[in-house]
C-alpha cells in the first residue's frame, strides 16, 4: 500500500512504522495561484522540500484572500523567507 506524505507523518507520530519500498512521491500542489504566490513570498518553489509541508500549514487559501488573514500570515512568510539559504 501506498501513504501520501501527509499519511505517513501520522502515522510515525502515532508511533508506527512505514516501511518504503521505493522513494516517496513528491506531493502534488494544488493548481492555485495564490499558494505558489505565497511560496514566492517565502522564499521557496513548488519543488522544494517542504513546499508540501508549508502549504499544509497555511490556512485553506479561501480564507487567505480576506486582508486580515493574510497580514496575519506575512510575519511568518517573512521568516521564512530569512531562514532560507541564499541561492
Amino acid at each position: 500500500m501506498t501513504w501520501d506524505p501527509l499519511q505517513r507523518e501520522i502515522l510515525e507520530a502515532l508511533g508506527h512504522t512505514v516501511y518504503r519500498a521505493t522513494a516517496p512521491a513528491p506531493a502534488a500542489l494544488p493548481d492555485d495561484a495564490l499558494l505558489h504566490a505565497l511560496l514566492r513570498a517565502a522564499g521557496r518553489d513548488a519543488d522544494a522540500a517542504d513546499a508540501a509541508a508549508l502549504c499544509r500549514q497555511w490556512m485553506p487559501t479561501a480564507r487567505l484572500r480576506d486582508p486580515a488573514a493574510k497580514r496575519a500570515l506575512w510575519p511568518r512568510l517573512r521568516a521564512l523567507r530569512a531562514s532560507t539559504p541564499s541561492r
